[in-house]
């Protein structure tokens, strides 16, 4: 069971991370949040580093459970049916009045080295998200559920940052377009009034 303390610092580190950067918050400011000392913090954690780890770990356990669940909430019991819902859950996460960009992204372009690792728990999060869709593409009977998935994965991605860059109301609407295309064109009758990728 994690102590309340240890518990205090995570969920007060990840919310400062996410709204003014990692590598921007400094330790102090994480301590005054949570109201405790130094000589306290260091009893859970060894380093900043080691907290950054640990919120990264935290935070991507909380996003698989809730974008799994919104998926299904969007979508219902059938793979097809969440398929279709991804660029739905996407719009609910960019349109949300606290959205900052995604913070895996975030991350890896605060922690740039492929091989630092808080850039390798942003990719492996990453990665857990394109299984999960691919394992969506399967069952709906895509006929290539690996390439719709990181299709799809990279519509997700660039939705992502081009709403957290550009700030518009379009971002959603055109990622669900690109999305109902895609799945048009690789799951047999999913979408047969939009059969072509490059149709209009």
């Amino acid at each position: 069971m994690v102590p309340p303390t240890r518990q205090r610092l995570i969920e007060a580190a990840n919310h400062r991370f996410y709204r003014d950067g990692f590598r921007g918050v400094g330790i102090d400011q994480i301590l005054d949040d949570v109201g405790i000392s130094k000589t306290a913090f260091y009893k859970h954690f060894e380093s900043k580093e080691d907290l950054v780890l640990e919120v990264l770990r935290h935070h991507d356990r909380w996003w698989r459970d809730a974008f799994r669940r919104m998926v299904r909430q969007r979508g219902g019991d059938t793979a097809l049916g969440q398929l279709k819902a991804l660029m739905d859950v996407v719009a609910e996460v960019i349109e949300s009045d606290e959205y900052r960009g995604c913070f895996f992204v975030n991350v890896s372009m605060e922690f740039p080295l492929p091989h630092d690792p808080a850039h390798v728990a942003a990719a492996e999060s990453k990665r857990s998200i394109e299984e999960f869709v691919r394992d969506l593409a399967t069952q709906a009977g895509a006929a290539d559920p690996a390439a719709l998935a990181e299709d799809l994965c990279l519509v997700m991605e660039g939705a992502y940052v081009t709403q957290q860059v550009a700030c518009g109301n379009r971002t959603a609407r055109i990622a669900r377009r690109i999305g109902e295309r895609l799945i048009a064109a690789y799951v047999p009758g999913a979408g047969a009034a939009e059969n072509s990728i490059g149709r209009a």
